[in-house]
């Protein structure tokens, strides 16, 4: 098969992912931390097969609305439906077996424990061995660990790591962490995946890089991404579509270029010249 069959095989897998409906939806999303109300009646939906964003000033409530999708937080108000499943009635601990991974805004590794120890964890729901498999090492467990060690070697592929591979995280650079907290999350085999600030810390070409494979990570895996981002350059060049927030509350939905031109949007902006810049900035 040809390249250019490759591209419109891809370009047709991603037209019928978007039209297969409403993945994940919030609504009148609200979260108060005493007298500080950080969220406000946010709602959104993100359609399968999609890049969704979510930009705004620091302090918009951004990460907060990231920490009650993956149940870190309790929301105060709203819902917020996953596959046609209530979320908030979900422990915590159910929320990566439900097919919903991320990455955080500060790096969550094991410095201590290689690459490919820290992506084998990102397999651990997937196991379904008893300790007495694990214990006699028996045939099941020997399979259960072929099959989880060829997912991660896929994801290590996919992501360039082999070099990494089984170096310690703590002799890694920032860059490099990035890119292994993303494959730890890949090795989840998630259906959503949440991307708090994907390029935040990393240099021009590591952002480039991470905007190939944001695309890669939709057309390959069939992957819907969430993700908060202040890197407008990488924000219109992946994202389908773009929520704006400020001080807890939604500004604007729409394209990348439409919310943009919202006169709100602008206007939440213009604290920094920098910010705005930024905002303006586009590939």
């Amino acid at each position: 098969m040809n390249a250019d069959a490759v591209n419109a095989d891809a370009v047709n897998a991603h037209a019928a992912n978007a039209d297969a409906g409403v993945l994940l939806a919030v609504r009148d999303l609200g979260m108060r931390f005493g007298g500080v109300l950080a969220v406000n009646g946010v709602s959104f939906e993100v359609r399968r097969g999609e890049v969704f964003t979510l930009i705004g000033p620091n302090g918009a409530g951004k990460t907060t609305v990231f920490n009650l999708i993956s149940r870190i937080y309790r929301p105060t108000a709203g819902c917020i439906e996953y596959d046609g499943l209530d979320l908030t009635r979900q422990p915590p601990h159910q929320v990566a077996a439900l097919g919903i991974a991320r990455t955080f805004q500060n790096i969550e590794l094991f410095e201590h424990a290689s690459v490919l120890q820290n992506l084998l964890i990102g397999r651990h729901t997937h196991r379904r061995t008893n300790l007495l498999d694990e214990l006699l090492f028996s045939a099941k467990a020997r399979r259960a660990e072929i099959e989880a060690r060829a997912k991660v070697e896929r994801v290590i592929d996919f992501l360039d790591l082999q070099h990494y591979r089984d170096t310690l995280i703590a002799g890694l650079p920032y860059g490099v962490r990035k890119v292994v907290e993303l494959a730890r999350a890949l090795c989840a085999e998630p259906r959503l995946l949440l991307l708090d600030e994907p390029s935040s810390g990393l240099n021009v070409e590591e952002t480039e890089d991470m905007a190939f494979w944001i695309d890669d990570i939709r057309r390959e895996y069939g992957i819907t991404v969430l993700m908060v981002e202040h890197d407008m350059s990488l924000v219109s060049r992946v994202s389908d579509r773009v929520l704006a927030m400020n001080q807890g509350e939604v500004l604007a939905t729409g394209t990348p270029s439409e919310v943009q031109a919202d006169a709100g949007v602008i206007a939440a902006y213009l604290g920094s010249s920098a910010n705005l810049d930024a905002l303006r900035r586009t590939p």
